[in-house]
């Protein structure tokens, strides 16, 4: 039964109160690193609302568009708030908003309210620890006789990428009663109904949010199902809006006082508030009033249990929406997967949280898998954390199931349209997790943003997708790793017809690159035409970070035609590699690293860069040392199409990278651009000129940007640099340590950029992890140790041992084997009686199964 089907099933189930199991922890921040802490909760492609370090719930993205810092109403006292009542037997009650405290910089303004919620009692100590998805925030105060733990998640189940689509918040509030005797202790959710109201509607003053959008909301409280709570609607605001859809606020608690609110006092001088507070603090329940009815009412959900003395109970929150809308970078409404699997927000929570209980012990499977492997802490971290990526609004799904995505994102729009090729060229996590949306991918790259008259690819997608194909905009290295790619997800899924059926696309794709003064227009397998790229300038002349996407290509290229027993196409593209590649080392490297020779941009002859005189293009790279000038050969070792030059010169050039571009003290690095690396920091410049620096060079030669120095990090790593490698990541992760940046959130060209996905690749570099459904074939470094791993449609681990013998996990979907290599020694499977090993049976290994190298197979 697909996972799907399953959630329409539970329609008809009864939820039973989820009770979280313990969490693990891989990052544990102080109070003096929670500030900038928003880990985003919320499915891929459904808009997430943040879990911010002291507890608060923050960044309110779930109506389609980005909203840094939107907080549903005006910075008041009125924003989404958790209140906590307790009363110990014979002793004072007490009540508190479920927060840690408020920080250093949140005491000055003008008005007198400096922050959200700030004239709210709060506890006095804090703190955060991680586990991607997980989150969890432990609160404690000497004058209120509980301590809190507030967990929050969403599931996240690699190659189950319908289950890590659903748009809910799971929210926990384990409550232990710290005093020596029994206490009334009641947790209540506050939010008031800001549909309609998505963070891009500002009042006069240009900062806060008024509910300007938000017309003729209702709250409605609901019991069905074993879920009571409330049902946020509107009556007013327009059902094309993009901030149009319904919400839900439920608890499963069972045995418990659950009451409720679904108005307040209108909100004339902050009365909404008293009135609130006067009830809740009163007894620890609420009492329905008939107010009039504001645009966005506040509506409460209560529950109430009786603690007994150095105990803990659970209060349980589920936060479910659907907001259909999503329009993107297009001009008309294109939707959104998960809406068209949920009449509402109720619905959702009806099919979604009976499920939870289950969905959290496979998302628990894959973190305490990836947890408890041999990779360092830093790789962990840098690989588990920029899975957020997926689930904020950079990321979405189209009603097809097509997976989109922006660059980033910025505080309230998109940045950088179009799914961009040669940003999203560098991230892995998505294939090797997520194998399906990768596929979804590539199909947009060569069935939609294609054209058939040429074989160029709009490095941007247009929506809707019958207009992908009509732009002219082609990117050298957005399309040549576009090809690197499929290759990648052929190899991944073993799926030959995925192949057959795009096959003459992808040699249409390639083939542009010899059209007449094109990239490689006399087809000498050098890349000499003008170059659009990543750096958004164009290149002129052979420079390495084209050339090797190039090689790359063609390696890649070849491979595939032999399997379509395209024979003449395969020995064309064998010569374009092998002329390619030893021009390459002739000519680009100059002893320590690859270099760019600038060329004329009309008549292709070299320039001097050395003659004063010579008038050189602005924005080149010229014998500049670029951190990612091997970005063709990350993706080669990812994709096991080997070397794509000498690998000398390969491990010569991370060396220097690693010697002219890391600074471990930016405190002296002058930049005039962007700056994502400051003071103390360290991090890799994007490019460095030991031989002297061109006068105007590429616009982005002073910044640091995390994806880029994953992709040399990794690099590193498959040389065996392993040291170097390390002191990379490690160098990123420091500068996002909850106190200066968001752990959630490497930014470039925007929050959550995609490019930062890079990182889940040094977890392949490490275990040396590869995989072919095409051969059925995986394989692993020689090194002893515990390795996760996973191909994008199963995942696992294997143990290899110090004597070379191995056990291989199946933990999630099943696996097509047919041989295992450790290191330099592979191992077959037996082969049946009368039968050569040649033609041995291929395993398949079931989920919860796990395979002896000693005892199922023999060695080859």
């Amino acid at each position: 039964m697909s996972a799907l089907a399953a959630a329409f099933i539970v329609t008809f189930m009864t939820a039973a109160e989820w009770k979280p199991a313990k969490w693990p922890v891989l990052k544990h921040y102080d109070s003096r690193h929670l500030h900038e802490i928003a880990l985003p909760l919320g499915g891929i492609g459904t808009g997430t609302v943040s879990l911010g370090g002291r507890g608060e719930l923050r960044d309110w993205e779930i109506m389609n568009v980005p909203a840094k810092g939107f907080s549903t109403v005006m910075q008041s006292n009125n924003t989404p708030f958790v209140t906590l009542y307790a009363k110990p037997e014979g002793r004072p009650s007490v009540t508190s908003m479920v927060a840690g405290p408020l920080y250093d910089d949140e005491y000055l303004d003008c008005e007198g309210r400096p922050a959200n919620n700030f004239g709210l009692p709060r506890f006095d100590e804090s703190s955060f620890e991680a586990a991607y998805p997980f989150g969890q925030v432990r609160l404690a105060d000497k004058g209120i006789p509980v301590r809190v733990c507030i967990k929050g998640f969403n599931p996240l189940i690699p190659a189950n990428e319908d289950d890590s689509s659903l748009p809910v918040a799971a929210l926990c509030y384990e409550v232990t009663n710290t005093s020596d005797v029994a206490a009334d202790v009641a947790v209540c959710f506050s939010l008031r109904n800001f549909i309609g109201q998505d963070g891009s509607r500002f009042n006069t003053n240009g900062r806060d949010f008024w509910p300007y959008g938000a017309k003729q909301n209702k709250n409605q409280f609901r019991e069905a199902d074993g879920l009571r709570g409330i049902y946020y609607y509107s009556d007013g605001v327009d059902q094309a809006d993009q901030a149009w859809g319904t919400m839900a606020l439920t608890t499963d608690a069972e045995g418990s006082e659950v009451t409720w609110r679904t108005c307040s006092k209108p909100n004339h001088w902050e009365n909404a508030l008293l009135d609130f507070w006067d009830d809740f603090s009163a007894d620890g329940l609420l009492t329905q009033r008939d107010w009039p009815l504001e645009n966005d009412p506040l509506a409460s959900l209560a529950i109430k249990k009786r603690i007994a003395p150095q105990q803990t109970e659970t209060y349980t929150f589920f936060l479910t929406w659907n907001f259909p809308n999503r329009k993107a970078w297009s001009q008309q409404v294109e939707g959104n997967w998960y809406s068209q699997h949920y009449e509402d927000a109720w619905d959702a929570a009806r099919k979604i949280v009976p499920r939870i209980p289950q969905l959290e012990r496979e998302t628990l499977a894959f973190v305490e898998a990836l947890l408890s492997s041999s990779y360092p802490d830093a790789v962990k971290e840098a690989a588990l954390f920029n899975l957020s990526v997926l689930r904020s609004q950079t990321v979405f799904r189209l009603p097809s199931g097509h997976l989109m995505g922006w660059e980033g994102v910025r505080d309230r729009v998109g940045s950088c349209h179009g799914s961009c090729t040669h940003v999203w060229n560098y991230e892995v996590a998505t294939p090797f997790l997520f194998g399906n949306l990768a596929r979804t991918m590539r199909d947009v790259e060569f069935n939609y943003a294609l054209r058939e008259d040429n074989g160029l690819m709009n490095f941007r997608a247009a929506l809707p997708l019958s207009e992908a194909a009509k732009g002219s905009s082609a990117a050298a290295d957005g399309q040549m790793g576009c090809i690197m790619k499929f290759y990648r997800e052929w190899q991944l899924s073993g799926d030959g017809q995925f192949l057959a059926d795009n096959w003459l696309h992808v040699k249409k794709a390639l083939s542009y690159a010899w059209v007449e003064k094109g990239w490689d227009g006399n087809q000498d397998g050098v890349m000499e035409g003008s170059q659009h790229n990543t750096m958004d300038v164009n290149y002129f002349g052979p420079n390495p970070q084209m050339q090797f996407w190039y090689l790359g290509a063609l390696r890649a290229a070849e491979d595939m035609a032999l399997a379509m027993n395209d024979k003449k196409f395969a020995r064309q593209c064998r010569s374009l590699f092998e002329q390619g590649s030893k021009w390459t080392d002739a000519h680009l490297f100059n002893g320590e690293y690859y270099e760019h020779r600038i060329t004329d941009p009309e008549t292709f002859q070299f320039l001097d860069t050395d003659d004063p005189s010579t008038h050189i293009p602005d924005f080149q790279l010229g014998r500049g040392c670029l951190v990612d000038q091997l970005v063709g050969q990350y993706m080669a070792h990812i994709c096991g199409l080997g070397y794509l030059a000498n690998p000398d010169h390969i491990r010569t050039t991370l060396g220097s990278i690693m010697k002219y571009n890391f600074l471990p003290d930016f405190s002296r690095h002058f930049n005039n651009m962007r700056s994502y690396v400051m003071g103390h920091e360290a991090g890799l410049l994007m490019a460095s000129w030991p031989k002297g620096r061109l006068k105007v060079p590429f616009p982005y030669f002073n910044e640091s940007m995390t994806g880029f120095e994953y992709c040399a990090a990794v690099g590193m790593l498959y040389e065996g640099m392993t040291d170097d490698g390390l002191r990379c990541i490690r160098a990123i992760r420091d500068r996002f340590d909850g106190s200066k940046r968001n752990p959630f959130s490497e930014p470039e060209c925007g929050h959550h950029y995609a490019r930062s996905m890079a990182s889940w690749a040094a977890v392949l570099a490490l275990s040396g992890f590869h995989y072919s459904g095409v051969k059925q074939e995986m394989r692993f470094a020689a090194k002893p140790g515990n390795w996760f791993w996973s191909n994008g449609y199963a995942w696992g681990t294997c143990q290899i041992r110090a004597d070379g013998s191995a056990r291989l996990s199946v933990l999630h979907g099943s696996l097509a084997l047919h041989a295992l290599t450790i290191g330099e020694k592979t191992h077959i499977l037996k082969a049946g009686r009368g039968q050569s090993p040649s033609k041995a049976k291929v395993k398949v290994i079931s989920q919860g199964e796990t395979l002896e190298l000693t005892e199922q197979l023999t060695t080859s």
